[in-house]
């Protein structure tokens, strides 16, 4: 898989509904633009959580996320190093993140996954 992210790292959070205007503006205007200036930052995603229905058994069942964070972002990432380099340091804190939008946060969850498998 060249040029392909062997890793993501997916940051969820919830956010209160005061701030969650200024928390879409700002991931979507400063903070993603930031983090794809990061060397090793291939791509950026971002997602709202929804109701899940989905056939189990051969019958649609409704999943219960409890305590699952309402947003989530997929950062596809060369490799684990991209998330301690001086440059990611600096592109966290960079912009209204830091201050506005991150005090702000909560039910904060960060993962690393790393492909195994790929289809395409």
């Amino acid at each position: 898989m060249p040029g392909r992210a062997k890793y993501l790292m997916i940051a969820s959070m919830d956010i209160d509904s005061e701030h969650e205007s200024l928390f879409n503006e700002v991931y979507d205007t400063e903070h993603i633009p930031s983090l794809l200036k990061v060397p090793g930052v291939l791509r950026v995603a971002r997602y709202k959580r929804e109701e899940l229905v989905i056939n189990i058994g051969g019958q649609a069942k409704k999943i219960v996320a409890a305590n699952e964070p309402m947003y989530s972002a997929v950062y596809e990432i060369e490799s684990p190093e991209v998330l301690t380099s001086a440059d990611w340091a600096r592109a966290v804190e960079e912009g209204r993140w830091a201050t506005q939008v991150r005090p702000h946060t909560t039910n904060r969850r960060h993962v690393l996954l790393r492909v195994i498998s790929d289809t395409e």
